[in-house]
């Protein structure tokens, strides 16, 4: 007998506002937000997504709907969903949920998404010190194929993935986190903005003035951004609150490691079809806590066996020496930084503006690595590029007649066309999309 059509269970119309859609969205983490629909062990099912900023970005050559964006209002999830058993009996805290993916994918009709570098003043990213203006690229689908025409000469196979999968944090779970970032905050003010929902109803008020941002990844998943979480891979979630109340959402076409520019991937509308099943007990049984209670646990991922291939990379090394000449000890961040930095000064030489590559790496199927962790003082981070998204050679070369090496530059690779620029802040003031 032929599989039954996954039942939807969250629908999303891109046409209407997040808060105008059939079923509600979300955009925090809260044990008492309500579950939307109730989900059995072992159905499979399908859930929709706006994109994580609920439509606020266009599909246009002006980056003001990024400068201009509300981070306060994202990112939008689809869920929450109570998960129970075949008898009906609801996942319970201390169980373990293990989530699917079966299929994924953009929804039909709205095969875009975009890639953006914020402004320094509203959000910034992993290199706003170099980067400090709005940018952004559009990027069209031509089935696992992505192509932008403010990048041209890069076509690549997308890694489709969830950046958020997660469960409902419980009442003391959710206090540690506000006590934590809290501290956190108050110790490194910029570090973090921590914001509140709109007020409404004494209840949600209170929601509010709790709730979490969906920004971090934390112990209930969250915002991982594992970017080979794809089809035929599986996330073993704890389980904090009864039914679980699995929420999903930010989905992308494509990610580097990292999503360096912060809004760094290939952002999207889509779709996930999912299986969950539930094993009792499974957060004792399986997840070691790693803190001073039992609540400080981590998902456990299973990587799927569907991902694209490449036979050829280039990898730029980055220590943990800064750009000014300061030396850190063994600071992975700031060897990756390096790393990241390398890349985009060795790619600009190939008619590439630095704004491009930054948004490339961001997005495309690259990938980052720690290489040394223990050699103080550095770390050492690396990025290695697969050269096959080019259509030109980027591999340093001897030109004839001469010793060393001489890269390849072809200067009338970007047209001068305004289909072939770089989407960038209009000069006049913009508008808030609402």
């Amino acid at each position: 007998m032929a599989p039954l059509t996954p039942r939807l269970v969250v629908p999303v119309d891109v046409k209407k506002q997040p808060w105008e859609q059939k079923v509600p969205l979300h955009n925090r983490w809260h044990p008492d937000i309500p579950p939307v629909a109730d989900v059995t062990e072992g159905e499979l099912f399908r859930v929709e997504m706006v994109d994580w900023t609920g439509g606020q970005v266009r599909d246009d050559n002006s980056a003001d709907d990024i400068k201009f964006l509300d981070l306060t209002i994202t990112h939008y999830l689809s869920g929450p969903l109570r998960i129970v058993d075949s008898e009906g009996v609801p996942a319970l805290p201390g169980d373990l949920l293990a989530v699917e993916i079966c299929n994924l994918g953009p929804l039909p009709g709205d095969e875009w998404g975009y890639t953006a570098i914020f402004e320094r003043e509203n959000g910034g990213g992993f290199l706003t010190d170099h980067f400090p203006n709005a940018r952004k690229a559009i990027w069209y689908f031509e089935g696992i194929y992505a192509y932008s025409p403010q990048i041209p000469g890069v076509r690549f196979p997308g890694l489709t993935h969830p950046g958020i999968v997660g469960t409902a944090p419980s009442v003391d779970l959710l206090n540690i986190w506000n006590e934590r970032e809290k501290r956190l905050a108050e110790t490194n003010p910029q570090s973090l903005k921590l914001c509140e929902i709109q007020e409404g109803t004494a209840e949600w008020h209170k929601m509010a003035s709790e709730a979490a941002r969906t920004i971090p990844g934390r112990e209930n998943g969250g915002n991982c951004d594992i970017k080979n979480l794809s089809r035929g891979s599986k996330v073993y979630l704890p389980v904090f609150v009864e039914g679980a109340n699995l929420s999903t959402g930010d989905m992308h076409f494509s990610q580097g490691d990292g999503e360096v520019s912060f809004c760094g991937a290939i952002e999207m509308s889509g779709f996930l079809e999912l299986k969950c099943e539930i094993i009792r007990g499974g957060m004792k049984e399986y997840l070691t806590p790693v803190g001073p209670t039992p609540l400080h646990v981590n998902p456990i991922f299973e990587i799927g066996p569907v991902e694209p291939s490449f036979s050829e990379w280039l990898v730029f090394e980055g220590i943990s020496v800064d750009e000014s000449g300061k030396q850190h000890f063994l600071d992975a961040s700031v060897a990756y930084k390096r790393a990241v930095l390398n890349a985009i000064e060795y790619l600009s030489r190939f008619g590439y503006s630095k704004e491009q590559v930054y948004l490339l790496l961001s997005c495309c199927p690259c990938e980052g690595r720690i290489s040394g962790i223990v050699d103080s003082p550095n770390a050492v981070a690396t990025l290695a590029i697969p050269t096959a998204i080019f259509d030109q050679d980027i591999k340093p070369k001897h030109s004839r007649g001469r010793p060393g090496p001489k890269l390849i530059r072809l200067p009338d690779l970007l047209s001068c066309s305004n289909s072939g620029q770089l989407s960038v802040t209009q000069d006049q003031s913009g508008t808030r999309a609402s």
